[in-house]
């Protein structure tokens, strides 16, 4: 992709006309998963979406306004937080959430005080290109099985009903991002869901399985301010060494998945964000708004792959589309019915629209490959990508304690890195741009 493929720039602003459709579609993209892990850990989701764009537009603030990352809940704390649900509580879970903000903000200033120039030597292209490629595999079954199961928890209930509303779903997005014409061109993502939400209506009505329920929508109300829990005021602050002993290491956990998505994100923009505004400033963001989650109530978040996906899907990389769909975050976590209506979205339509988006985050890290001419031959290049890939999609963990793991992204970033730093470089290997 060069500048003239891209149809908004990181600093242009979109039409009015357009600009609410645009920053719509990755509210959508977010949604399911920014609502599910506080669902899944019993947590209001209406605060995680507040979080979730509070959380974005402080992230945009620190950065300078410079990187289009929307931050959302973060997974990689799910069996942390359940855990302290039920020995804490809510204000245990907070106070690990705002101790993993902190432990990016002293990892930012210890970037800052040894520079940034060792980036280009630990990631190069051929470490890059597998990560990047790992991030969209390694959520592959998270889709499929949207796509196929109606108790996803528990991978049960197999369903073509499903399969089918979820393929509607992924072949609308490729329809409309091909053949659209115009604002249709630009907000495929959104005109997907929608076209996926209307066949699950009607396919439930066909199999007499209600596919779509609108029960909740009729009982919400219109205005809900979302019951934020904030220490000293919501409740009496306590300390909790478990909370911090489990949550924070997480974060250095996340960390590698931060890495990996400001690469695609370089990737996608043609800029250096380890460079401008820093990787010093885009750590910082990330704890802050880990900060502001804690502070909410809410889970910690982080940036968010599948709003890249978005980006990479549609070539609009406008810092004010993301601004403008972390505005709608907030707005709509006051709103009952919209609320509601958001949640209404059946699994398959996200598991399909994930899909395109995952697959597209993958293809991003293929690209990286081909740019920078990575020569396969090598037996150096060839087993480095091998590891990063069989084990990052693969789905290896390791088991830290009961409550605490390394996923597979990240134990293949690492991987990744200690493997270019420590094999000899073939001397016929070609330079890279």
């Amino acid at each position: 992709m060069n500048d003239n493929d891209i149809i908004l720039k990181v600093d242009e602003k979109p039409a009015v006309s357009q600009w609410f459709g645009l920053s719509f579609q990755h509210l959508f993209a977010m949604f399911g998963s920014t609502v599910l892990v506080p669902i899944l850990v019993g947590i209001n989701p209406a605060i995680a979406l507040l979080s979730s764009g509070l959380g974005t537009l402080a992230h945009m603030s620190v950065t300078k306004f410079k990187v289009p990352a929307y931050m959302g809940s973060s997974f990689a704390y799910i069996g942390a937080m359940t855990l302290l649900m039920k020995n804490g509580g809510m204000p245990a879970i907070a106070q690990g959430a705002m101790t993993g903000g902190l432990v990016y903000l002293i990892v930012a200033l210890v970037v800052k005080a040894i520079g940034k120039g060792w980036i280009d030597k630990v990631l190069p292209p051929i470490v890059v290109g597998p990560i990047v490629m790992v991030i969209g595999l390694s959520l592959a079954p998270t889709a499929i099985n949207d796509a196929m199961y109606t108790d996803v928890a528990h991978l049960q209930g197999y369903s073509l009903a499903y399969i089918i509303i979820a393929l509607i779903t992924v072949l609308a997005i490729v329809i409309y991002s091909i053949y659209g014409k115009g604002f249709l061109s630009v907000v495929p993502i959104l005109l997907g869901i929608i076209t996926g939400y209307v066949a699950a209506i009607i396919i439930g009505k066909i199999t007499g399985n209600d596919i779509v329920s609108f029960t909740e929508i009729s009982k919400a109300h219109w205005l809900s301010i979302p019951p934020v829990e904030i220490p000293f005021a919501s409740y009496r602050w306590a300390f909790y060494p478990s909370a911090i002993l489990t949550m924070a290491p997480i974060a250095f956990v996340t960390m590698t998945e931060h890495f990996g998505h400001i690469m695609v994100l370089n990737s996608l923009t043609k800029k250096d964000y380890f460079q401008d505004p820093g990787l010093e400033r885009t750590l910082s963001g990330d704890g802050a708004a880990q900060i502001i989650a804690g502070f909410l109530g809410a889970p910690p978040v982080t940036s968010y792959g599948e709003n890249i996906g978005v980006m990479a899907i549609t070539k609009i990389h406008s810092i004010y589309v993301i601004a403008g769909a972390a505005v709608l975050a907030v707005l709509v976590s006051f709103i009952g019915k919209i609320t509601a209506l958001l949640q209404s979205i059946p699994a398959p339509v996200i598991g399909g629209a994930s899909i395109a988006l995952f697959g597209v985050i993958a293809a991003s890290g293929l690209k990286i490959l081909v740019e920078n001419k990575v020569n396969f031959d090598i037996k150096r290049n060839l087993l480095i990508s091998s590891v990063v890939l069989v084990i990052g999609i693969g789905g290896m963990i390791i088991n830290i304690t009961q409550n605490f793991q390394i996923s597979s992204v990240a134990i293949a970033t690492l991987l990744g890195i200690i493997l270019n730093l420590v094999l000899p470089k073939d001397p016929s290997e070609a330079p890279t741009k």
